[in-house]
């Protein structure tokens, strides 16, 4: 199992670089972004290491692999191996895109009102047919400070992992299990677990992710615009259902993730 994890992981990682700019734009001062896959790995790390050892069981201790396609997604992963199948997620090359930019757009809202709603009205706007559109005015020197790529950071690693944390609640939690039948078409393309969740299991992934997410490190402060700018398209993008069900509700979203943060910060338990 040791050395096909391994073969899978050296895979991503050719993936990964034979494609240059790989969720890493170029800053007019020859910069680039320090969060891209290599962070999600760790990210992917750091979530394992935090959740019970009853919920490992069900995760590999390197959940994350990537997926070239450049339609945004992260859908599961469940590799059949011997003594037990490996699981965890798939990141597509256009996440790491989206999560770069809706991270960045953030951060230069703080300084120039207006931006990240800018922002938004460009991304509903993406097929996920083709690479995502850079940030509007990407050159512009101010947002490439050193200031604003550390806020950048921040909220990136707070998206991811909250994200995945709630895609790997899925697997722990039975959900993959009692769907995977229905995970797969004629295509071989599976379609998103979100499509056949009941609102009840959406809502227990959610809150069991966003507290894995908090144990790993990962704040909410960041997450929030992330679901916030699904929640505020007039009509979504149709890769968006990956990470936003049609039947929730971003006001309650967000008002449990603060109560789960409130709870995590004064030391009380899940």
């Amino acid at each position: 199992m040791k050395k096909l994890t391994a073969l899978l992981l050296l895979f991503a990682c050719t993936l990964l670089f034979s494609r240059p700019v790989l969720g890493q734009p170029n800053s007019p001062d020859g910069l680039t972004y320090k969060t891209g896959f290599s962070s999600m790995m760790k990210l992917g790390g750091s979530l394992y290491s935090q959740l019970k050892p009853s919920a490992q069981e069900f995760v590999s201790s390197q959940p994350i692999s990537i997926d070239v396609d450049l339609t945004p997604f992260v859908r599961l992963l469940c590799y059949p191996q011997e003594p037990k199948p490996i699981r965890g997620v798939w990141i597509s090359a256009g996440f790491i895109d989206l999560v770069n930019h809706i991270a960045h757009a953030k951060a230069i809202d703080l300084k120039k009102k207006g931006y990240f709603n800018t922002y938004i009205q460009q991304l509903a706007l993406e097929s996920g047919e083709k690479e995502l559109k850079p940030i509007p005015n990407e050159t512009d020197p101010s947002f490439w400070t050193t200031s604003m790529l550390n806020e950048q950071e921040s909220n990136f690693n707070s998206i991811v992992g909250i994200v995945v944390g709630i895609k790997l609640a899925h697997h722990y939690l039975g959900h993959y299990d009692k769907y995977k039948d229905k995970l797969s078409d004629a295509n071989g393309a599976p379609p998103p677990i979100e499509n056949l969740l009941t609102p009840e299991e959406w809502e227990t992934a959610f809150r069991k992710g966003v507290r894995n997410a908090l144990d790993a490190g990962c704040l909410i402060e960041g997450v929030i615009p992330f679901y916030e700018a699904f929640d505020k398209m007039t009509k979504r993008p149709p890769w968006a259902i990956y990470f936003l069900p049609e039947t929730a509700k971003f006001s309650k979203m967000k008002k449990e993730m603060e109560q789960i943060q409130k709870r995590f910060l004064a030391g009380q338990p899940n």
